[in-house]
């Protein structure tokens, strides 16, 4: 992070050097492999990167281990939606909140304790899992506490990103904030699904109580500057008010955060179904299961690199339009797939246009945002995907107990695709943003 301005050059005669729009941007000077990591040359963000990645790798062997192991007790997809909805309920609750929160804490001070936090829910999950004491119940409350948690660490985490680079490297920022997530994704749950058929599921919650200790150091060892916060003198209810108001009343924002919510509500339905999947369709395992989360992260990860080299052309309407559509297509043919290799492929495709839609609309909403609101505004764009999920996961997992698993996928895409013709007819705007 630059600590000085630098004052403008002159040419030798004295005379103002050309403007800056007249000389090369030093994302035109750079090489790709430059563009693609900008952010990573600041030493706040290097360190947040590689702490929250060992962490989330840490969440996504949790993530695998806990609802397959709900799955192997219950053998119950409606079941794995109640933890699904467990998680996510809090969130639909206390996530505005969380957002003023976020505008009128320190981040980092707000990130140590809900890091913290996490890092003991993992433990007493282990620690029942070790004893054998586990059961479904302990499971759902233990999710619904880390719900809890994550309505406040969620706002401050995507805020906390303009604590960390220059102004012009956010847009490369949240690009590999997407990579680091979804690299996590393709390393977390394979070695879940390895761990958790080797030693059981308690290792995995056990080394992602572990992991958390990455992050929290990494805060601890980060030099900020001071950024101002939201003034405290009104209540965080007229904050919030506040916030909602300013979303609403933006074009741009309530659209983006409008495609976000329906696709989360409505096209997440295949993430709570995978360990039935791995199960009841393809006839596989734990392995099998974590497998499907990898080849799912992978794609993820190559959309998100993808993304993060072409920052700097823009167009992140048109890649946002692409992945509407791209997302519900893929998700129809998997649904008809049987052969595990097939299903991998798939998963990847799935997980490249999902990133396409999500980190498009991530970054122009924080392009978009005045920065005093940018703590509210995340909130609410987070409510969005946090929220829809857990409903999403409810409905979901209460269909495949009727109708079975592959045809609740094909009712959840085809509702994506009607809708991603919505929006192409109604929001010709959001194409168009760079």
């Amino acid at each position: 992070m630059t600590d000085k301005s630098i004052p403008p050059p002159t040419s030798v005669e004295g005379a103002p050097a050309p403007s800056v729009e007249s000389r090369p941007m030093p994302e035109q000077r750079s090489n790709g492999w430059q563009r693609t990591f900008a952010a990573l040359r600041h030493r706040n963000y290097r360190l947040w990167f590689f702490g929250q990645l060992v962490s989330l790798i840490g969440t996504w062997m949790q993530i695998t281990a806990q609802s397959f192991l709900v799955f192997e007790l219950t053998h119950s997809t409606a079941y794995v939606g109640f933890v699904g909805f467990a998680n996510g309920l809090p969130s639909l609750l206390l996530m505005l909140f969380g957002g003023v929160v976020a505008d009128r804490v320190a981040p980092r001070r707000l990130l140590v304790v809900t890091q913290s936090t996490m890092m003991l829910l993992a433990l007493v999950l282990a620690a029942l899992s070790f004893s054998h004491l586990v059961q479904p119940w302990h499971v759902v409350l233990l999710a619904l506490l880390l719900g809890t948690v994550n309505a406040f660490d969620a706002p401050a985490s995507q805020a906390f990103i303009f604590d960390l680079v220059d102004r012009q490297d956010i847009t490369n920022a949240v690009a590999l904030n997407a990579s680091q997530f979804n690299l996590a994704t393709v390393i977390g749950p394979t070695v879940a699904g390895l761990t958790y058929a080797a030693f059981g599921p308690a290792w995995c919650f056990g080394l992602n109580g572990v992991s958390y200790i990455a992050v929290i150091t990494a805060l601890l060892l980060m030099r900020l500057r001071t950024r101002e916060r939201a003034a405290r003198a009104g209540s965080a209810f007229g904050q919030l008010k506040e916030g909602v108001r300013y979303t609403l009343g933006h074009p741009i924002l309530r659209s983006l955060i409008a495609i976000q919510g329906a696709t989360a509500l409505f096209g997440m339905a295949y993430a709570t179904l995978l360990p039935a999947w791995a199960v009841a369709v393809l006839h596989g395992n734990a392995t099998t299961n974590g497998l499907l989360q990898s080849a799912r992260g992978a794609g993820s990860l190559l959309g998100a690199l993808m993304l993060a080299a072409l920052a700097y052309r823009g167009h992140r309407g048109r890649w946002l339009t692409l992945g509407t559509f791209a997302f519900p297509l893929v998700l129809l043919v998997f649904a008809a797939v049987r052969s595990v290799p097939i299903a991998l492929v798939l998963l990847a495709g799935v997980g490249w246009s999902s990133i396409l839609l999500f980190n498009s609309a991530n970054t122009l909403v924080q392009g978009h945002v005045a920065d005093e609101m940018r703590g509210r505004v995340m909130a609410i764009f987070s409510l969005t995907f946090f929220g829809g999920m857990p409903l999403c996961a409810l409905w979901a997992g209460q269909l495949a107990d009727r109708i079975g698993p592959p045809m609740t996928l094909v009712v959840s895409a085809s509702i994506l695709l009607v809708l991603a013709v919505l929006y192409w007819a109604r929001a010709p705007r959001v194409r168009r943003l760079t």
